[in-house]
C-alpha cells in the first residue's frame, strides 16, 4: 500500500483553474483512494464515488482514464448489500518501478509493484570510493538493467525509478551536492541512463531520508515521530515528525552522522572535527576492533566483526561499546532539538544491535534523561533495502499525485 495521495478533491460545481486541472486534481483522488485500500480490499466504483464525494458517473469516467493507462485493473466482484456484485479496483500488479542505491562498498537495484511489495532485489559489493562517478553510475546501469529484465520476464513493466545516495542533493537539477565518503562533488548526474526510455524517468533522493521514509511506511508500531539512523561507513540520519519526512530548509536537515560529539577528535570526511562518523561509523568501528577491512568485502568485514564479537574479544567489544555511547550522544542532541522520542536503528546498527544497545541506552539516560524508553529505541523493519524501497515509494507517490503524466 503507498502512502495516500496529497491531492484534495476538487469540486465538480467548478473551483479556479482549467477544467484539465479539476479533472487532473480528481483524477489524482481517485487513484490515491484505490491505492489506500488495506491488501485484499477492493474498493468499487460506488464506494471510491463515497469516499471522495464525487458523482459515480465522474468517477466511472476517471477510472476509465487510469485503466486506460495501465495504472488499475477491475478485479473479481464484491456484494456490497442487496442488488448486483460490483467489480473491484486495484492497482495494476503487472506495472512497477524500480528503486536504486549508491553507497560506499556497494550498489543495489530492486523493482517494487504500485503496492509497494518487492519484487526482485539485486545487491553488489564493490568500493565506490576510486574513480569518479562515472564507472559507479556504469556499474549501477548495467546491474538496473539486469533486474529490469528479471521483472520484464515475469511480465511486469518498470515505469520509473529513484536513485538514493549517501549525501546532500539537488533532485531537480540532478545534481549530487556533496557526498563525502564518494569523494564526490557538485557532481551532476545522467539518471536517465541508469533507466532508458521509462515514461517517469528516473528522481534523485539522499539515502537516509529515502529509508526513513520506507520505516515509516513499514513501522509494525505505527510511530509517527522518531528518527532513523543508519550505520554504513557513513552514519546517515532522517527525521520523521508528525508521519512526513523534515528536511528543513534546503531539504538537508537530519545529518545526524555530522553531529560533533568530541570536539577534540579526528577530522571527519565532511571537513569537520569530532563527528559522531568518525567513532561510529562502519570503518570506524573495524578500525578500533583491529579488524582490517580493505582485503574483505562489506559482509565479510561486518561478519567478521560479529564473530569477534561473540567470541568476546576484548577489541572488538571495546569498539562497539564506543560506538554507541557516542551514537547516544548524538540521539540526545537531536532529540532535545527535535523533540523526538523513538529512534529506529539501521545498517550495522541494527547488526550489532545485541552488543550496542546497552551503551546506547546507558548514554541516552544520561544525556536525555526520562526521553527514551527502551522500547522506543527500535530496529529497522525493512533492513537493507530501506534506501531503495523508500526512493521507490516515493516515486509511486509523486505517481499518485499526478497520475495524467501517464496519458
Amino acid at each position: 500500500m503507498v502512502m495516500p495521495a496529497s491531492a484534495v478533491a476538487a469540486p465538480e460545481s467548478g473551483v479556479p483553474g482549467s477544467m484539465g486541472d479539476v479533472r487532473r486534481s480528481n483524477l489524482s483522488l481517485v487513484l490515491g483512494r484505490i491505492a489506500e485500500a488495506p491488501a485484499g480490499v477492493h474498493l468499487s466504483r460506488a464506494q471510491v464515488a463515497s469516499a471522495t464525494g464525487l458523482t459515480k458517473a465522474s468517477v466511472s469516467s476517471l477510472v476509465l482514464d487510469l485503466l486506460e493507462a495501465g495504472l488499475v485493473r477491475e478485479v473479481g466482484l464484491s456484494q456490497q448489500g442487496r442488488g448486483r456484485p460490483s467489480v473491484g479496483l486495484e492497482l495494476h500488479p503487472a506495472r512497477s518501478v524500480m528503486g536504486m542505491e549508491i553507497n560506499v562498498d556497494y550498489i543495489s537495484a530492486g523493482v517494487t509493484d504500485l503496492a509497494g511489495n518487492l519484487l526482485v532485489r539485486e545487491t553488489q559489493e564493490r568500493d565506490n570510493r576510486s574513480g569518479g562517478h562515472v564507472p559507479v553510475l556504469a556499474a549501477l546501469a548495467g546491474l538496473a538493467a539486469k533486474v529490469r529484465a528479471a521483472a520484464g520476464d515475469g511480465g511486469v513493466q518498470v515505469l520509473g525509478g529513484g536513485l538514493a545516495v549517501p549525501g546532500l542533493v539537488d533532485p531537480a537539477a540532478a545534481r549530487v551536492l556533496t557526498a563525502p565518503n564518494l569523494g564526490w562533488t557538485n557532481v551532476d548526474l545522467d539518471l536517465g541512463a541508469l533507466l532508458p526510455d521509462v515514461p517517469l524517468g528516473v528522481e534523485l533522493f539522499n539515502e537516509a531520508n529515502a529509508a526513513a521514509l520506507a520505516e515509516l511506511r513499514h513501522r509494525p508500531d505505527g510511530a509517527s515521530d522518531f528518527v532513523f539512523v543508519s550505520g554504513e561507513v557513513g552514519v546517515g540520519g532522517g527525521l520523521v515528525v508528525g508521519s512526513e519526512l523534515f528536511t528543513g530548509p534546503g531539504g538537508h536537515a537530519g545529518e545526524v552522522g555530522h553531529i560533533v560529539v568530541d570536539p577534540e577528535g579526528v577530522r571527519c570526511s565532511c571537513g569537520g572535527t569530532g563527528c559522531l562518523e568518525t567513532l561510529s561509523g562502519q570503518d570506524a568501528i573495524l578500525a578500533a576492533a583491529g579488524i582490517a577491512a580493505e582485503s574483505r568485502t562489506r559482509t565479510e568485514s561486518i561478519e567478521a566483526l560479529v564473530r569477534a564479537l561473540n567470541d568476546g574479544q576484548p577489541r572488538a567489544l571495546s569498539a562497539v561499546e564506543r560506538a554507541g555511547r557516542y551514537l547516544g550522544v548524538a540521539l540526545a542532541s537531536t532529540a532535545r532539538v527535535m523533540n523526538i522520542g523513538s529512534v529506529v536503528l539501521g545498517g550495522h546498527f541494527a547488526v550489532l544491535d545485541p552488543w550496542l544497545r546497552v551503551p546506547l541506552l546507558n548514554s541516552l539516560e544520561r544525556y536525555a534523561p526520562g526521553r527514551f524508553a527502551p522500547e522506543q529505541v527500535g530496529l529497522s523493519a525493512v533492513g537493507q533495502a530501506g534506501a531503495l524501497l523508500g526512493a521507490a515509494g516515493s516515486v509511486v507517490r509523486s505517481l499518485v499525485d499526478a497520475p495524467h503524466r501517464l496519458q
